[in-house]
């Protein structure tokens, strides 16, 4: 998928992709807190870009493919982002709530997301999605 550098980051910063999640989903460098990588992440689920999902999910819960190009492909709409709590220096929780739209139907992904920090950089581990 194209996208431009200078185009408004989808994380919902006000900054753009190239100086805010694209510095992570390029490979340029790693996220440096948990809520950044989270951010990123769902960059990279905008932008289907699933290499950097995938190598920033912690092994041990990671799958082995997500197949982000079959099926309808939802339309990402926002993310808002409630609370990023450092629960000690390894690691971490963000909740967040993301919109987007599928076949014609608008729907909302409230979740609370676990993070590891781990070998110099952060993972996600896994989450529990919330009732809207």
């Amino acid at each position: 998928m194209f996208f431009k550098m200078s185009t408004p980051c989808p994380c919902g910063l006000p900054h753009s992709y190239e100086d805010c999640c694209g510095r992570y989903t390029c490979g340029r460098i790693s996220a440096p807190t948990a809520e950044a990588l989270m951010r990123s992440r769902y960059v990279a689920y905008t932008l289907r870009l699933e290499p950097y999902l995938l190598a920033t999910w912690h092994p041990d819960t990671r799958p082995v493919a997500l197949n982000l190009d079959t099926g309808p492909q939802p339309k990402w709409l926002g993310l808002q982002v409630k609370r990023h709590r450092q629960i000690d220096e390894t690691h971490a929780e963000v909740e967040f709530v993301a919109r987007c739209k599928t076949g014609g139907r608008a729907h909302r992904i409230h979740e609370t997301s676990q993070f590891k920090y781990e070998g110099g950089c952060w993972y996600y581990l896994d989450g529990e999605v919330l009732e809207a």
